[in-house]
C-alpha cells in the first residue's frame, strides 16, 4: 500500500506542472502546446518499447483500441480542454476544479466493502479545502472578460469529466488485466496518445515553419520535452503502479496532491505566498489525503 501511495504523489507532483505550462509559453497556442507535449510522451514510449523488444510484450487488437479510447480521455482530449480553460479563466480556479476530481473518483469508485462513514473525514476537509479556495481571490480574469472567463470554467468542467472516466476507467482495465504492467501500458497509451496528438497537430496546430520563428522556441522544446518525459510517461507509470495496488477511491483522493502541487507552483511562478485561507486549505488538502489513507488500511 505505501509503494502505491508514495507513486500516487509523485504522478500528482509531476502532474502539477501542466498547470503553469501554459503560462511559461505564452506565444504558443493550446493546440501546439498539447500537440508538443504528447508527442513527445509518444516519442519516449515508442523508443522504450523499441529497446525492449526482446522482453516487452505488444498489444492484443483488444487493449491496442481501449489505449487508443483511454488516451483520448486522459490525455490529448483533457489536457487540450484544460489548455484552453487555462488561456481564459486563468490558472487557479481550473486547478480548484480539477481539484475536484477525487471527491468523484471517490464517490464512483468506493469499494463495496468500505463504509460511507469511513470515507466522510477525508471528503469533508477536502471539501473544506476547496471551499477556502475557492472563496479567496482568484485575480480579476472574470472582471476582465467575463465571457471569456465562464468560457474556461465550462472547458475545464468538460475536461473534469473527461479525466474522471479516465480514472476510474483506467484502474478497472488494470484490475481486469493484471498480466499488463504499469509500464507496457504506459508505453501503449503514449504510442496512441502520440499518434493522437500528431494528428491533432495536422488538423489544428500552426504550421512547422511558423513555430520555427517564435520567440521563446528553445523554451517551448525543452517544456514538451519535459513535461512529455516527467508529467506523461513518467507520471503515467507510477499512476499505473498506484492503480493496481490501491482501489479506485484512495487513488482518486491522492489526485488532491495534483492540487497542492499545482498551487504551489503557481505561487512560485507568481512570486507571492498563498493568502492565509489558501494556506490553511492546502492544510486541509493533506489531512484529507492522510485521513483517507488511514480510512483505507
Amino acid at each position: 500500500m505505501l509503494t502505491g501511495v508514495l507513486a500516487g504523489l509523485a504522478a500528482g507532483a509531476l502532474w502539477g506542472v501542466v498547470f503553469v505550462a501554459p503560462r511559461m509559453v505564452p506565444g504558443f497556442s493550446s493546440v501546439d502546446l498539447t500537440a508538443g507535449r504528447f508527442l513527445a510522451y509518444g516519442v519516449v514510449a515508442a523508443l522504450v518499447m523499441l529497446i525492449g523488444m526482446r522482453t516487452r510484450r505488444l498489444p492484443t487488437p483488444a487493449q491496442a483500441l481501449a489505449a487508443i479510447g483511454l488516451s483520448v480521455l486522459g490525455f490529448t482530449g483533457y489536457y487540450l480542454l484544460l489548455v484552453l480553460a487555462i488561456r481564459d479563466a486563468g490558472t487557479e480556479v481550473p486547478t480548484l476544479i480539477i481539484g475536484t476530481i477525487p471527491l468523484w473518483v471517490m464517490l464512483l469508485g468506493k469499494p463495496q466493502h468500505l463504509r460511507w462513514a469511513a470515507l466522510v473525514p477525508g471528503l469533508a476537509l477536502t471539501a473544506a479545502g476547496l471551499a477556502l479556495m475557492m472563496g479567496s481571490p482568484h485575480g480579476d480574469a472574470a472582471a476582465q472578460a467575463p465571457a471569456y472567463y465562464w468560457r474556461g470554467i465550462a472547458l475545464v468542467t468538460v475536461s473534469l469529466v473527461c479525466w474522471t472516466a479516465f480514472a476510474i476507467l483506467n484502474s478497472a482495465w488494470l484490475k481486469r488485466h493484471p498480466e499488463v504492467n504499469a509500464t507496457d501500458w504506459a508505453n501503449w497509451l503514449g504510442v496512441a496518445t502520440g499518434a493522437g496528438a500528431l494528428l491533432l497537430w495536422l488538423v489544428a496546430g500552426s504550421p512547422l515553419a511558423d513555430i520555427a520563428t517564435r520567440p521563446g522556441l528553445a523554451g517551448f522544446v525543452l517544456l514538451c520535452a519535459f513535461t512529455g518525459f516527467g508529467s506523461a510517461w513518467l507520471a503515467t507509470i507510477l499512476w499505473n503502479v498506484a492503480s493496481q495496488r490501491l482501489s479506485a477511491s484512495l487513488c482518486g483522493q491522492l489526485i488532491v496532491s495534483e492540487t497542492l502541487f499545482a498551487l504551489l507552483y503557481s505561487f512560485a511562478w507568481d512570486g507571492r505566498w498563498p493568502a492565509p485561507a489558501q494556506a490553511v486549505a492546502c492544510v486541509l488538502f493533506t489531512i484529507g489525503i492522510l485521513a483517507s489513507i488511514k480510512a483505507h488500511q
